[in-house]
């Protein structure tokens, strides 16, 4: 991420920095592991937001495990 480098320099304090990092960070994860990072993401946010995931199936959301909920096949109740 040559070009965030510049852009890390205006953070505007040491916080801001931190926050740069860590954002930079998750992108470049997803993007080792062949996920598009704006999709996991923003898929990511929403099950933790809405209650989808639970604390203990955090593990399923990082990049390595996680597959969109359009991927992942419905389950039968019957």
């Amino acid at each position: 991420m040559a070009l965030g480098r510049k852009n890390a320099l205006f953070a505007g304090a040491d916080s801001g920095g931190k926050h740069w990092a860590i954002v930079a960070t998750l992108i470049q994860t997803a993007k080792l592991n062949d996920v598009e990072p704006l999709a996991w993401l923003a898929d990511v946010l929403q099950r933790i937001v809405s209650g989808q995931t639970r604390l203990n199936q955090l593990d399923a959301l990082l990049p390595w495990n996680w597959k969109h909920q359009d991927e992942v096949a419905p389950v039968n109740s019957g």
